[in-house]
C-alpha cells in the first residue's frame, strides 16, 4: 500500500512505532491477525519444511530461488567465505577472552568489526548493488566460524575449521561440536534456521536499517543488528523460556507456579508476540519438530504449553497469547545438543541473512531514516547557574 506522507514538522505515532508504516519492503512480511509470513512471495514456513537454507539465503539477497546450477554455484561460494582471515582468526583468543560471562553473542559485535575492517568493505553510500551484495555474503557467511570459534575459545577448547562439503546448518552443528551432526538433528537445525531469517521490521532488522540509511558498511550495520538482537525482548529468549520449564520442574507446579507469576506482573517468556494475535506460525512448525524426537523434554513442554494458555486466557481475558517462536525454538536446540549460551547466537546465524537483505534494499533508498522526538523536559531556556 502506498504510505502517507505528512507535510506537517512531526507527526504523532504509537509508542514505539506500532504500526506505522515507514517504507515499502518487496523482502516479505507478517500477517499478525493470520499467524501467517512470507519471504518474498513465498511462504516462510513452506520454504522451511520443503527447501534447504541456501536456497532460501538466494531468495532472500538475489530475489528469485535458485534452481539446481543457480544452487550449486551459491551453496560452493559461501562454503568457501566460511574461512576467516588470519588477522581476524588471531584476534578471536582475546575477544573470545574479553566477552567472558557476556557470551558468543557479544564477541560477536567486536568479531563482525574487525572483519569489516580486514576484508576492506567500503560504505554502503559510496559502492555499487553487486559490491554491497558481495559484502553481504562475506559477512554472512563468517558469521558461523565467528560465533562457534568464541564459542569453543570460551570452553577452553580450539575452533573448529569449517567444511566446504557440509551444507550451512550441518557445518555450523560441526563447528561447534566437532562431530558431524547427524541427519536429523541437522535438518532440524535447518528447519529452524529458515523460519527465523526474516520477520519483518523487527528491532534489530529496523537497527540495521537505521544504520544502512546513513550509508555506513554492512559490517557496522550488522554489529547494531546483533546489539539489538541481544536484549531479552527480542532474541534473547529462547534459553530463558526454557529455564521457565526448568523452574516449573514437574507438572503439579505447573498451575501454582504460572499463577504465582502471572499474578505478580511476570512476563511468561516464550510466550506472546507484539504482532501475532493467533498462534506464531514458526511456533507451530518447530512444536512438529519437537515431537518427531519426541521424549520427556517435549511432553513436559506441550503439557505445560496447555496450561499457559489455559491461565492466561483466564486471567488476562481478551488477549490472545500463545507461544511465540522463543518457546519451542529452545526445545528444538536443546534437543539437538546446542548449549544454550548458543541459543540466541544460532538465532543470528540465521538473522543475518534476513539483516543482509534489508540492509540492500535500505542501500538503495538515498533517505536517511531521521526521526524526531518529543521534548518533555524542564521549559527552557533557562539561566546556566554559575560555578558554585
Amino acid at each position: 500500500m502506498p504510505i502517507t506522507r505528512s507535510t506537517s514538522p512531526s507527526v504523532d505515532v504509537p509508542r514505539g512505532l506500532a504500526g506505522v508504516v515507514v517504507t515499502d519492503t518487496a523482502l516479505g512480511d507478517v500477517r499478525g491477525l493470520e499467524g501467517f509470513y512470507h519471504y518474498r512471495q513465498y511462504s516462510a514456513v513452506e520454504l522451511a519444511q520443503t527447501r534447504g537454507f541456501e536456497d532460501v539465503w538466494h531468495l532472500m539477497v538475489h530475489g528469485e530461488l535458485p534452481d539446481a546450477v543457480q544452487l550449486s554455484a551459491f551453496a560452493a561460494q559461501t562454503a568457501e567465505l566460511r574461512r576467516l582471515p588470519d588477522d581476524v582468526l588471531a584476534a578471536l583468543p582475546a575477544i573470545a577472552a574479553a566477552s567472558g560471562r557476556s557470551g558468543p553473542l557479544a564477541g560477536l559485535r567486536t568479531a563482525l568489526s574487525l572483519l569489516g575492517a580486514s576484508k576492506g568493505f567500503r560504505p554502503v553510500y559510496d559502492i555499487g548493488t553487486d559490491r554491497r551484495r558481495a559484502d553481504t555474503v562475506e559477512a554472512a557467511a563468517a558469521v558461523p566460524t565467528l560465533l562457534t570459534a568464541l564459542y569453543r575459545l570460551s570452553q577452553g577448547l580450539e575452533p573448529v575449521e569449517p567444511r566446504e562439503d557440509l551444507p550451512y546448518a550441518a557445518n555450523y552443528l560441526y563447528m561447534l561440536t566437532g562431530s558431524e551432526p547427524d541427519a536429523d538433528r541437522a535438518r532440524a537445525v535447518e528447519q529452524y534456521l529458515i523460519s527465523t531469517i526474516d520477520h519483518g521490521f523487527n528491532a534489530s532488522t529496523f537497527t540495521a536499517r537505521v544504520i544502512a540509511s546513513t550509508g555506513a558498511d554492512v559490517a557496522a550495520a550488522l554489529v547494531g543488528a546483533v546489539g539489538a538482537l541481544s536484549g531479552p525482548l527480542h532474541g534473547g529468549a529462547p534459553s530463558r523460556a526454557l529455564d521457565t520449564l526448568d523452574a516449573i520442574g514437574s507438572r503439579d507446579r505447573i498451575d501454582p507456579w504460572i499463577r504465582e507469576h502471572v499474578l505478580a506482573g511476570d512476563r511468561i517468556m516464550g510466550f506472546g508476540h507484539p504482532v501475532y494475535r493467533t498462534e506464531d506460525p514458526r511456533s507451530r512448525m518447530l512444536r512438529g519438530i519437537a515431537e518427531r524426537f519426541g521424549g520427556p523434554l517435549v511432553d513436559f513442554a506441550i503439557e505445560v504449553e496447555k496450561h499457559v494458555e489455559t491461565i492466561l486466557a483466564e486471567l488476562k481475558p481478551g488477549r490472545e497469547l500463545h507461544t511465540n517462536v522463543e518457546f519451542y525454538a529452545g526445545v528444538v536446540m536443546e534437543l539437538c545438543g546446542l548449549p544454550r549460551e548458543m541459543f540466541t547466537a544460532t538465532f543470528a546465524a540465521a538473522r543475518v541473512v534476513g539483516w543482509s537483505a534489508n540492509i540492500l534494499e535500505q542501500a538503495e533508498d538515498s533517505k536517511i531514516i531521521r526521526p524526531v522526538a518529543r521534548y518533555v523536559g524542564p521549559e527552557p531556556p533557562m539561566a546556566v547557574p554559575a560555578v558554585a
